[in-house]
């Protein structure tokens, strides 16, 4: 499956995190160009996947993820988290950032999505309010690659 399909059909899965069309729109353009890692059930079906974008030589970010809810704590965010820092590790990455909503705006989804990549090793750096637009606050957190 082409990645922007694949892309669609997992963020279509879960509009309480992608229900901003315009946006979600963007990263199914997007995800066509950027390394992307997908997870399958055993028929074939998506689950899961996770695109990132390359920023410079050694910083990248994860720029979009997402998993089909009903797999949800089932390993597989880790499995893709895990795949893209294996990739990057190969080609001498050593920082990886990830933007989510942040913790001042409360919604329980995006609470466990910040738990998550906490679990997974990262740290909030900076929450950035004005670039997702009033009421979206952004996280910006960060791990190390070494």
């Amino acid at each position: 499956m082409e990645r922007s399909q694949l892309c669609a059909s997992i963020l279509r899965a879960v509009p309480e995190w992608f229900g901003i069309e315009s946006a979600t729109a963007e990263y199914i353009r997007g995800v066509s160009e950027l390394p992307t890692f997908a997870s399958r059930d055993d028929s074939g079906r998506a689950t899961g996947f996770l695109s990132l974008k390359l920023h410079t030589q050694r910083a990248a970010e994860i720029w979009v993820m997402a998993v089909l809810p009903e797999r949800h704590r089932t390993g597989i965010g880790r499995t893709l988290v895990a795949a893209a820092e294996s990739y990057l590790r190969e080609r001498s990455f050593e920082l990886l950032q990830v933007k989510t909503l942040g913790p001042t705006h409360p919604n329980e989804g995006y609470g466990r999505t910040r738990l998550f990549y906490e679990g997974v090793g990262f740290l909030a750096l900076e929450e950035i309010h004005g670039l997702w637009g009033p009421d979206n606050p952004c996280l910006v957190m960060v791990k190390t690659l070494r």
